[in-house]
């Protein structure tokens, strides 16, 4: 008989006021996926033990993990004629789609970016003489794909004066990277993050074009650059090479600039010394003298 008592004691406690001992639930799909730069919705719904519910309500989401992880969104409605007010929005990229009065809780999240791949969980709270709290306890996974991109490709020296060549691609999953072009030395790739993945050629020997090509499952890239070593027989060509166009250049430049000055002044005038000088002007002269 004192068993039974505490048991309908316990049913009691936790059965006030019309409450439905199993009314609480949570549906979220385990997984979602979402492409990077664009948008995702991840689904969020409930029930509750109250046939009717008219007092503050607030609707939260977390990241990482339940009950402690970071808020990321957080919206409080008074009463059910009122519309759920943003109070927390992270960067304002999240955005509420659900009506958390019809026992949708589902948000938008904006622009993703890698670090948005987090696990989240969604929360409602209503406000009374208990104040209930349910949670999503295994929440939702958002996976962040994206197709390859070349986000790099560049030669560079090395001091034993060999070149290399380095391509950089991102995408989710990560890219597979492969270089083609005229013969080379040895390949060696490395991945600095999940989504990231760089491949080197060494020793670069051969002119031409080579091209890095990055391929995952939902799609590919590619990026190409030209490889030209210079090369001089000796020290002498190189410098006839250089500096005999350049000084038939400058001649050119200078005769040219010889023959405008010249056009645009005209022949030089007599200088005034040698000119003639000039008698007084008469009007009568008597040559019998």
């Amino acid at each position: 008989m004192r068993e039974l008592g505490l048991v309908l004691l316990c049913l009691l406690r936790i059965c006030r006021k019309g409450v439905q001992c199993s009314g609480w639930s949570v549906h979220v799909p385990s997984d979602v996926t979402g492409e990077l730069g664009k948008m995702v919705v991840l689904p969020c719904t409930f029930t509750h033990p109250y046939k009717t519910f008219d007092r503050a309500l607030t609707a939260i989401w977390r990241i990482r993990e339940p009950y402690n992880g970071t808020i990321v969104f957080k919206c409080v409605s008074q009463s059910s004629s009122e519309l759920c007010k943003t109070a927390i929005s992270h960067k304002n990229k999240y955005k509420l789609l659900g009506n958390p009065r019809h026992k949708d809780l589902s948000i938008r999240i904006d622009n993703l970016t890698w670090s948005d791949s987090e696990r989240y969980f969604c929360r409602v709270e209503l406000a009374g003489d208990i104040h209930d709290k349910y949670e999503s306890r295994n929440g939702i996974k958002l996976h962040v794909i994206a197709a390859p991109r070349i986000i790099n490709i560049t030669v560079s020296s090395n001091r034993d004066h060999t070149f290399q060549a380095r391509c950089t691609a991102e995408g989710e999953p990560a890219p597979a990277l492969t270089w083609t072009g005229p013969p080379y030395g040895s390949p060696s790739s490395s991945s600095s993050s999940s989504h990231r993945v760089t491949k080197e050629l060494r020793s670069l020997s051969h002119d031409g074009k080579y091209t890095c090509t990055a391929v995952n499952s939902h799609g590919r890239a590619e990026g190409a650059l030209y490889f030209y070593k210079f090369r001089a027989s000796d020290s002498s060509s190189f410098m006839i090479l250089i500096f005999v166009p350049l000084g038939i250049k400058v001649l050119i430049l200078l005769v040219m600039l010889s023959f405008t000055v010249f056009s645009r002044e005209g022949p030089p005038s007599a200088p005034s010394s040698l000119a003639r000088p000039q008698l007084p002007e008469c009007t009568y002269e008597n040559f019998d003298r």
